[in-house]
């Protein structure tokens, strides 16, 4: 069985725009490459860590535990042998409590990356590949959720670019969901659900290639 490890926040957690409910795994995107990922492949287990509001490198002032670059070597260590790590980052770096722009979230992004590869995985056990996902960009904030995301699609602009950058640099796999679909325009955050299908089917082509 070949294990990918994808390690996210709301995006992926599967928050449905406008409410505080989960679409079920098999909608989720995660879910939805798994199961495309089994109709041709040797059996993959997709594991999600995905917690809502985490950041790269950034503390939330208000919910302890969203920097995502802390503890990312004890997670890599608890789910060996991996095959692939997903880091699929960067949206809540651009609340409005935070002053970042892509840049920044690319460099919180980098040194998760480089704490992955550092990783003290067991004698024997790979290193695994990364792949980058870069979020939608934030649209025109809407709903509950408006006041904590203002001013997010203004600091958002040149995410893509600048993730690439650190690909290149790093070795890693890369794709930008935006090359898909957009943002869901209920909250102008989030996806619906058939956004979550197209990324995780885009994904599934992407993630072959590298397993096989």
């Amino acid at each position: 069985m070949k294990q990918i490890l994808v390690y996210s926040d709301s995006l992926t957690w599967g928050i449905i725009p406008g409410t505080r409910k989960r679409l079920n795994f098999d909608d989720r995107w995660t879910g939805f490459m798994e199961n495309n990922l089994n109709e041709t492949n040797d059996k993959v287990r997709v594991i999600e860590n995905c917690l809502n509001g985490r950041r790269t490198a950034w503390e939330d002032p208000f919910l302890p535990g969203r920097r995502g670059i802390d503890g990312i070597q004890q997670i890599i260590e608890m789910h060996s042998p991996l095959d692939l790590v997903i880091v699929a980052l960067g949206t809540n770096d651009f609340q409005s409590m935070h002053q970042l722009n892509a840049w920044h979230s690319a460099q919180g992004v980098r040194a998760i990356i480089n704490q992955i590869q550092k990783s003290p995985v067991e004698p024997g056990m790979p290193i695994p590949p990364v792949l980058i996902v870069v979020p939608p960009l934030i649209e025109n904030p809407k709903g509950p959720i408006a006041p904590k995301f203002k001013g997010g699609e203004n600091k958002i602009k040149g995410l893509a670019e600048e993730y690439e950058i650190v690909s290149t640099d790093l070795g890693c796999h890369y794709f930008d969901c935006s090359s898909v679909t957009t943002a869901s325009l209920v909250d102008g955050i989030h996806l619906d659900k058939n956004q979550h299908h197209l990324v995780g089917a885009a994904l599934s082509n992407i993630v072959r290639a590298v397993l096989d």
